[in-house]
């Protein structure tokens, strides 16, 4: 009985150091070198993800024993496993920059595929915590003996769970390309992303670049529109992570996480709309005031708010009710639909199918941005992608037309009558037509009489009600109540 004893005691106490070698992680002066930047060790993003004490690690051990007598390398640059947030489970994939710089090592890929089969199988939300330098150069060396390997599984995640990606480090190649497939793709100050490296950018093309100017945070956030949101730093982001999850289902065709707000908690008769909306379709005003006062209070999150600012993606709950808001910005080109807003418009748009969010769509803007720097973007063909993704939406659809419509701007936002709209809603201000009246009678070398009839069968919304352009035509201090019954639809 006691040889039995001590033999599990030596086993036992082999598996606590093996287990604290690898929740060490690359040592103390790693750690501190981490910490220097302003960045969380990997094992504290994930405290700081998770619920407390719900994070159940898989593969801590990888990378323990490489058959070629290598040193061990702790847990293989990656930690994972499942945990929760606001007690709902979720599967997490963090690169540890402490050890050989985050680099994908045999086991690191195994532990990969590994967790992402395990939230596919499982269908729960995926959240990847990317720094780290891609695959490792020692790979080459040895035999790959995992496939599919995880950015096929990732791919097949795509619509069915929730993906979020946090870039809070420098990502690089493999990590950073299954990063892509995210529903939400956040990085934080400082951080970079990139398909390859400064080394191999050096040697492809002979140029020296840093990593900054190579992908720094604020260009893919604002010029590239590769990432959604820009966070100051770690605790930010993770934050984020974790607000953005919470308007969202488990997995496709689960419920909607509901909040227990009663739709009477905020004032019914949104009176300040009066002074925030011109009823002339040439006055600017800000959409974000309006957003601001029609959802409850304090849930606005913006999706990508430095990126196609003609057009404001973001996530509320009305009546306790989550929905992707999608509404034209007059206060930037007049809210013009341009290939960026389309862009950023159809990924949401995708999401929100995917998961059944009801859409609250708010039309203003005088159609498709014209012009050749518009045409050289590919307008036609990022418009076009936008359509076809609010065609598709098959939730509550519900369309406000605020003012401007016109063209395919209106179509693109969901405004053609009969487009499975739960109710189609128009305020009594609203501009309608083909193309904007002086731009039409231009176009088409119409007289200035003729043009004046044009402006003003396109001003007001007596006669398209009359055609059942629209549902109902409504006083905009009712538009949170009409939006709330359209909800309950």
């Amino acid at each position: 009985m006691s040889d039995s004893r001590d033999l599990w005691n030596a086993l036992l106490e082999q598996l606590a150091q093996r287990n604290a070698w690898a929740r060490a992680m690359g040592g103390e002066d790693k750690i501190a070198r981490q910490h220097s930047r302003s960045r969380l060790t990997v094992r504290e993003r994930i405290d700081l993800l998770l619920d407390a004490g719900s994070f159940s690690e898989y593969g801590a051990l990888a990378g323990g024993c490489h058959p070629g007598g290598e040193p061990p390398v702790p847990a293989d640059a990656l930690v994972g496993g499942s945990g929760r947030i606001d007690s709902r489970p979720v599967v997490v994939i963090a690169e540890d920059f402490t050890v050989k710089g985050g680099s994908i090592g045999h086991p690191n890929a195994a532990k990969r595929a590994r967790l992402v089969r395990l939230a596919l199988e499982q269908q729960l939300p995926l959240v990847l915590i990317l720094d780290g330098a891609g695959e490792r150069a020692t790979n080459q060396s040895e035999r790959y003996p995992h496939a599919p390997g995880d950015l096929q599984l990732v791919a097949d995640l795509k619509g069915q769970v929730p993906v979020v990606s946090l870039v809070l480090g420098s990502s690089a190649g493999h990590g950073a390309l299954t990063g892509m497939f995210a529903d939400l793709i956040i990085m934080s100050e400082g951080a970079t992303l990139f398909s390859a490296g400064p080394p191999l950018v050096a040697a492809a093309l002979g140029r020296t670049v840093t990593p900054e100017e190579l992908g720094n945070a604020r260009m893919h956030t604002r010029e590239s529109g590769v990432a959604h949101n820009l966070c100051a730093d770690d605790p930010a982001a993770l934050a984020l992570a974790r607000r953005f999850l919470s308007y969202l289902p488990l997995r496709a065709g689960a419920s909607l996480p509901l909040t227990g707000e009663r739709p009477d908690t905020k004032e019914p008769d949104l009176g300040a709309l009066l002074d925030i909306i011109p009823p002339t379709p040439q006055q600017s005003y800000n959409m974000q005031r309006v957003l601001e006062l029609l959802v409850d209070e304090d849930s606005l999150l913006e999706l990508q708010p430095d990126y196609g600012r003609n057009i404001i993606t973001a996530l509320a709950r009305i009546g306790g009710t989550p929905c992707l808001l999608l509404a034209n910005q007059p206060a930037v080109q007049a809210g013009a639909i341009t290939s960026e807003a389309a862009e950023k418009a159809a990924h949401f748009l995708d999401m929100a199918s995917a998961f059944d969010l009801p859409l609250v769509s708010l039309v203003d803007n005088p159609g498709v941005m014209p012009g050749p720097a518009s045409e050289q973007s590919g307008i036609l063909r990022a418009a076009g992608h936008m359509f076809r993704a609010q065609r598709a939406h098959r939730g509550r659809k519900v369309v406000i037309t605020l003012r401007k419509a016109f063209g395919f701007g209106s179509s693109v936002m969901g405004m053609n009558p009969f487009d499975h709209q739960v109710v189609s809603l128009a305020l009594p201000c609203v501009s309608l037509g083909g193309v904007p009246a002086l731009g039409g009678a231009a176009a088409s070398g119409a007289a200035e009489d003729e043009a004046e009839r044009m402006a003003a069968l396109q001003s007001g919304a007596w006669i398209p009600a009359d055609a059942m352009a629209f549902d109902r035509v409504i006083d905009p201090r009712q538009l949170r109540n009409e939006v709330l019954n359209a909800l309950r639809t």
